[in-house]
Formats: structure tokens, C-alpha cells, sequence
């Protein structure tokens, strides 16, 4: 039953770091598009409450309750090579997630350099790794 919990509570805290990490990208392309110093100072803002306050605790979560589940089920890493490529594209994702903080405190400082277009594509990153996953972990394909 704990594992049931705990699974219940991943899935949770990953549907809320994912709902982070597709609205981030997008207010990037919106703050990249302003020119008004209050509309780039309440983007600023809305990009640093959004990852400092929800992203970075949902990540954290996320972790948390996965690495519970594994320490529950140890096994799972001879069920099949798909839970080491779902691993990796979270290592992956953790880097996309740090790489926007990274962002968030360029544009704080007035700093960016990337026009929205390239946010638009960076808004992607993401959408493709949340289909990997879900499809290594539900189709388990290898």
C-alpha cells in the first residue's frame, strides 16, 4: 500500500514540475518579446515565483517519491533496460530545469541575448521528454 502512496505522490509532484517547466519557457518568449521596463519587471518576477516557488519544489518531490519507489522495488533495474533511459532522460531533464534557472537570473539582469523565437523551440524540450517517459514506462519497450 505505501508504494501505491508513494507512486500516486511521484505522479503528482511530476504533473506540477512539468506544468513548471512548460510555463516557464513560455513566459521566457514573452519576456524576450517586451519592451517596457514593467511589463520585463513583472515578468521577472513571475519567472523567479515560478521557479523558485513551484518548479524547484515539485522537482525535489519528484525525486524524492522516485527514489522511495526504487528503494522499495530494487528490482526494477533487471525488469528491463527502459528504467535506465527513463533515469537518463531525467538526468537530462534536471540539467533543462537548472538551465532555465540559469535564465531566470539572466533576465533578472537584464541580460538575455535569445530572442523568442528561440524560446519558442526551447519551449519543446520538455514536450519530448515527457513522451519518452511515459512511453518507457508504460509501453516499457526494452
Amino acid at each position: 500500500m505505501l508504494y501505491l502512496w508513494l507512486k500516486a505522490l511521484h505522479i503528482v509532484s511530476m504533473v506540477c514540475w512539468f506544468a513548471g517547466l512548460f510555463y516557464l519557457p513560455r513566459l521566457f518568449v514573452y519576456h524576450a518579446q517586451s519592451e517596457d521596463t514593467v511589463s520585463k519587471e513583472r515578468f521577472s518576477i513571475m519567472e523567479r515565483k515560478l521557479y523558485r516557488g513551484i518548479m524547484g519544489p515539485a522537482m525535489i518531490a519528484t525525486l524524492i517519491f522516485g527514489i522511495a519507489l526504487i528503494g522499495l522495488n530494487p528490482g526494477i533495474f533487471s525488469q528491463g533496460a527502459w528504467i535506465h533511459a527513463k533515469l537518463t532522460l531525467v538526468v537530462i531533464l534536471i540539467g533543462y530545469h537548472h538551465m532555465c534557472g540559469a535564465q531566470v537570473k539572466r533576465f533578472a539582469r537584464g541580460e538575455n541575448t535569445r530572442s523568442h523565437v528561440f524560446y519558442r523551440w526551447f519551449n519543446e524540450v520538455p514536450v519530448l521528454i515527457l513522451l519518452a517517459i511515459v512511453i518507457l514506462v508504460v509501453v516499457r519497450p526494452f
